[in-house]
């Protein structure tokens, strides 16, 4: 969808209100998502000063120009007293001085240090952008998570809607057993209790429901509370994942791995930077200097009233590093400090994504299975509970009996919603480690 249809549609769901709702589907949460989410916008941000930092790398190979330029005004008094006895005094005498000056260097060898610093500032652009794709691919597995815990919230009010229908025939049916004297009263009055009790739990769900709708609200930036919306309250899966699938090229589409990757390298390349301490830096210096002097007057018949110089001058300089309190020779042990310690991390965080992807394979594969299961435990308890209720109905079980087929099936309808939604979020995690939730 386009993001102007986007922002339309937001409009149309504040403009709702208590109108009917629409409907907000997983696609449209997720553009909303990449468009306002508050992480990703600072991600992007973060990624966009390295990339201006980098749009600049080029002109560290430039030349320095400076110019200075200044205007003086002294007032001198001087009084002198000769031996032959003759006086003079000169107070009173103005100057003004101008002085302007442009100085160029140029630094033209620094031991390649130069070299490694652009490529530090590309590095690091590139690690930006990794940081953003790595924020996205979170941010919109937390999207799917938090739009199907909305539709599994709204499976669980859908089942207790079920349990309250059948404990409201309970109760007709054993308010009916009483007035025929066919039942004592306290079925009735137990029917009642968990008819309440069921009423009660479908309020609280809805609760929870709207809930679960401002927690994706905060991931899609929605701050407008009058905004209504409903999600689809399905819960599609893929169930033909396989390992071998997901473990295939995980090393190059990991987005961690690959900000771990990148951050060796920045390292590496820091090194390189270090290692252009210990080298001379030889320098390319020009300069244009001018210079203007104007006397009120004259201190002697040999000072100048006015005194003019400009001119320029260029050459080349050197400067041999021989001792600063070994600071280099820190940094540059610092800086193999940090490449160790970045192949440390790296190889610490391949072994957890391996852990992850086990971990959630492992949860995938249970929750498989136990959807096939909870899902012939639920048809069971439902044809159980039906039985149980025309049996009730026809005098020949008692209300307990209904009690306990009536929990069994909200139960294993409770087994089912969660089998299906944790299938959900270990397939979304899947994709997450893949790097592929995108696709």
């Amino acid at each position: 969808m386009k993001l102007k249809q986007i922002f339309i549609f937001i409009l149309l769901l504040a403009a709702g209100g208590a109108q009917a709702q629409q409907v907000l589907t997983l696609e449209q949460a997720i553009d909303l998502g990449l468009k306002n989410n508050y992480d990703i916008r600072m991600a992007r941000n973060d990624a966009e000063v390295a990339a201006n930092d980098n749009a600049y790398a080029n002109f560290a190979f430039a030349p320095r120009i400076n110019g200075t330029a200044a205007k003086t005004w002294t007032r001198t008094a001087t009084k002198q007293e000769f031996g032959n006895g003759s006086k003079r005094d000169t107070s009173g005498i103005k100057n003004q001085q101008w002085q302007a000056a442009v100085n160029l260097n140029w630094t033209l060898f620094d031991g390649l240090k130069m070299f490694a610093t652009r490529q530090r500032i590309q590095a690091i652009e590139i690690l930006g952008e990794l940081s953003v794709r790595n924020q996205v691919e979170n941010t919109v597995a937390n999207i799917i998570n938090s739009y199907y815990n909305i539709a599994q919230q709204k499976q669980q009010l859908r089942a207790l809607a079920e349990q309250m229908s059948i404990s409201d025939e309970r109760v007709k049916l054993s308010d009916a057993k009483f007035q025929t004297g066919l039942a004592p009263k306290t079925d009735w009055l137990q029917a009642k209790v968990d008819y309440n009790a069921q009423r009660a739990n479908w309020l609280r769900q809805q609760t929870v429901i709207e809930q679960s709708k401002a927690s994706l609200n905060q991931l899609l930036a929605i701050a407008d509370e009058s905004v209504n919306y409903d999600v689809h309250d399905t819960i599609p899966l893929n169930l033909q994942m396989s390992y071998g699938q997901i473990l295939e090229n995980i090393q190059q589409t990991n987005p961690q791995l690959q900000i771990s990757r990148q951050n060796l390298e920045i390292s590496r390349i820091t090194l390189k930077e270090r290692k252009g301490d210990f080298f001379p830096v030889l320098s390319f210096n020009s300069a244009y200097n001018f210079n203007q002097s104007r006397a009120s007057a004259a201190i002697n018949q040999f000072s100048p009233i006015f005194n003019q110089n400009r001119g320029m001058n260029y050459g080349f300089s050197a400067t041999v590093p021989i001792f600063n309190g070994l600071n280099s020779h820190r940094a540059y042990k610092a800086a193999k400090l940090d490449i160790e310690y970045q192949q440390i991390a790296l190889d610490n965080q391949a072994s957890l994504v391996n852990l992850q992807l086990r971990n959630a394979f492992r949860d995938y594969e249970y929750y498989k299975m136990a959807l096939e299961l909870e899902q012939e435990s639920v048809d069971l308890a439902r044809e159980n509970t039906m039985v149980a209720l025309e049996r009730f109905r026809q005098g020949v079980s008692t209300t307990l009996e209904v009690k306990e087929a009536q929990q069994s099936l909200e139960l294993a309808a409770y087994r089912l919603i969660q089998a299906r939604y944790n299938t959900k979020v270990a397939e979304t995690e899947l994709m997450r480690l893949k790097g592929s939730i995108l696709k």
